[in-house]
């Protein structure tokens, strides 16, 4: 029998586990954090100021430690090992599945290391060394290499016979793989078709053929894709030789839809999802200072642009005025594409086959907003400033703007993809120096055109 999962933490729960560490009331923390599962502790530690993570992780019982561990973000969980001997560490690591253990070794010390792979028989480290041999964002690194396999000219009965004596099982547990004699994969066998047909039927008779099985270098963003599309619970993983080499469940796909979002967010922050939130001031703020350095160049440029419009800026000091509307709508409309083209690519739904009609799609729809609010903000400005010249200035330049921020946030994406550049990361900032380039460069353009008469 599967052994009961504590109920989750509600709100309430954490803010009193919150008073019971300001209070210092060790003993109550430690037993309501270890009635918790592991993914509800690990939780609560990244909620944690470093110091306070400390004591909390020093209550957390021995026997539950490696699940924490590998529930963990990888700078938090960096800093939890750091302070964990070897024999401590070894005895948490233990009794992990092997792909969980292949997620977390390579935080591990190396003297650590050594001692599990001494302490696994040979099978299991082999096991292991499967897994750890493919990248991490692929099905191989994904995948669980135990699995439960038949052969295709057995009856059903005796399939229920070997899973009696073999006891325990995998979890989940929907399917049983079907492999020809040579290890190599021929089909599934689901769980409701082994209880309810005849006992003598043979698996070649009611094994599922048609669906084909993940290649272990599959991305992990395309394995996501086809959990969903096709609503797996589990799904065999093979190698380049059609061989069966393990499988992969719908909660290690949880995790990789849950990791791509947190990418998507904070790489447009120039942030790294697996950053600890409670990490010391100086860390933090040696990371976001790159980041703000690039930004503070980009500023700089389209200051450097702005610089030759100075004597019309002097002269017309409107446009000194209304000049942020410009680059900002160019900006939103800019990012308003750029993001649909950034979560098309990552759901696979946008390729060289659909990239000419998106970018005529949203050119057009850049247009028409364009033509819009143009037409809005010309009115609005000609009765501000009484003067038609600087509401046809604006409206010229929102429509350059939008149509250049739609045709940019389609073309960003697409060119930094071919350059092996992830869009997430670098698409924001080349955008908007794109829109404020343009944007600047435009309305000051057509100021110096409109209202002094230079060309």
């Amino acid at each position: 029998m599967a052994e009961a999962v504590p109920n989750e933490a509600t709100e309430k729960d954490i803010q009193a586990l919150y008073h019971a560490l300001d209070e210092g009331r060790l003993s109550e923390i430690r037993r309501t954090i270890n009635a918790l599962p592991a993914s509800e502790i690990a939780h609560f530690l990244e909620s944690l100021p470093v110091a306070k993570r400390k004591i909390v992780w020093e209550q957390v019982d021995p026997e539950k430690e490696g699940e924490v561990l590998v529930d963990l973000r990888d700078e938090v969980r960096s800093t939890l090992i750091e302070d964990m001997d070897t024999e401590e560490l070894v005895q948490a690591t233990e009794d992990l599945d092997i792909d969980d253990l292949a997620d977390i070794i390579h935080d591990l010390p190396e003297e650590v290391t050594n001692e599990i792979l001494l302490s696994m028989d040979r099978e299991n480290r082999e096991l292991l060394e499967r897994v750890l041999s493919y990248p991490e964002d692929s099905a191989g690194g994904l995948m669980n290499p135990e699995v439960v396999t038949v052969r295709p000219d057995v009856p059903l009965d005796v399939v229920l016979r070997y899973l009696r004596m073999r006891g325990d099982l995998p979890e989940p547990l929907d399917e049983i793989y079907v492999i020809g004699r040579n290890g190599h994969y021929r089909g599934r066998l689901a769980i409701r078709d082994l209880l309810t047909k005849d006992p003598d039927t043979l698996v070649a008779d009611v094994m599922d053929q048609s669906t084909k099985p993940i290649e272990a270098t599959t991305p992990a963003s395309e394995v996501a894709q086809d959990f969903e599309h096709y609503d797996w619970v589990s799904a065999p993983v093979v190698d380049e030789s059609n061989k069966l080499i393990g499988r992969i469940t719908v909660d290690d796909v949880l995790d990789v839809i849950r990791e791509e979002a947190d990418h998507s967010v904070m790489s447009m922050a120039g942030l790294d999802e697996e950053d600890d939130m409670f990490a010391p001031v100086l860390i933090s703020s040696k990371r976001r200072a790159v980041w703000l350095g690039i930004n503070l160049l980009t500023a700089l440029l389209a200051a450097w642009a702005i610089g030759f419009f100075e004597d019309t800026l002097q002269k017309v000091v409107a446009l000194a005025v209304l000049m942020p509307i410009v680059a900002s709508m160019g900006g939103i409309a800019g990012s308003q594409t750029l993001t649909l083209m950034i979560r098309g690519m990552a759901t696979g739904q946008i390729g060289v086959g659909n990239a000419k009609y998106l970018f005529t799609r949203e050119m057009l729809i850049g247009l028409l907003n364009s033509l819009l609010w143009a037409a809005v903000l010309s009115i609005i400005t000609w009765l501000w400033f009484d003067d038609i010249r600087i509401g046809m200035v604006i409206a010229l330049a929102l429509v350059v703007n939008l149509v250049a921020g739609a045709l940019a946030g389609v073309l960003i994406p697409l060119i930094l993809r071919r350059l092996s550049i992830d869009p997430a990361i670098a698409g924001g900032v080349v955008l908007t120096t794109v829109t404020d380039l343009v944007g600047y460069v435009s309305f000051l353009g057509f100021g110096t055109w409109f209202l002094l008469g230079q060309s």
